[in-house]
């Protein structure tokens, strides 16, 4: 049975491009965007390495650490980063592990069981600062991830932490939100003075609060 949400992500130590880490104080007090690649050298691997060197901002601004692995070795990873600058245009600004002997793979049921290999599949883990799992998502060999949606979570759990609300679908930062339906309408209105849009009792509307 693989990771499930709130537990406590599995600590490790690992080697990395960056040089050796210990994955929970290297977390430290950050949020932590872990995910899995394939194999080096592989065309929708190159893209979405390229797109997370290109959001080293993006990350930056949510307080998010991010970090890749595979399969294969320290040595591959820093030779392909070389491929990946040149054809994406964006360098690898974050740690790749080596993990050739599978150690944070099996940690985080990152094999594909009927995949007819021992590559990694597509897997990311959204890890917050107490350690714990807060999102996972795992997609097919054949399908890049898409990394605006993986943000838009950050954003909605960030949001949700710090405020009564939970996002609806299609939510993005700025967007209206709903009032937790475990407040009470009285409780709602010590939080939000200002009222809401009660389209149904257990769907209360307002705007983002911290807007």
């Amino acid at each position: 049975m693989g990771l499930r949400l709130g537990e406590t992500a599995p600590d490790f130590t690992a080697e990395t491009t960056e040089g050796t880490i210990h994955f929970h104080e290297w977390i430290g007090d950050s949020w932590c965007m872990l995910m899995s690649h394939p194999a080096d050298f592989t065309p929708v691997c190159t893209t979405e390495l390229g797109a997370v060197g290109g959001l080293k901002a993006a990350f930056a601004q949510r307080d998010t650490k991010a970090i890749v692995v595979s399969v294969d070795s320290v040595e591959d990873h820093r030779n392909w980063s070389q491929d990946i600058e040149e054809t994406q245009g964006n360098a690898v600004n974050f740690p790749v592990i080596g993990d050739p002997e599978h150690k944070v793979a099996e940690l985080y049921d990152m094999i594909h069981p009927n995949a007819g290999d021992t590559s990694t599949v597509r897997s990311v883990f959204i890890i917050d600062p107490k350690k714990k799992i807060r999102m996972t998502l795992t997609y097919p060999k054949s399908a890049g991830r898409n990394f605006a949606e993986i943000l838009r979570v950050i954003d909605s759990l960030q949001l949700t932490d710090n405020y009564k609300v939970t996002t609806p679908a299609n939510w993005n930062d700025g967007d209206d939100v709903i009032i937790s339906p475990a407040l009470s309408n009285d409780e709602a209105k010590e939080l939000f003075p200002d009222g809401w849009d009660e389209l149904k009792p257990y769907l209360r509307m307002i705007k983002q609060p911290n807007k």
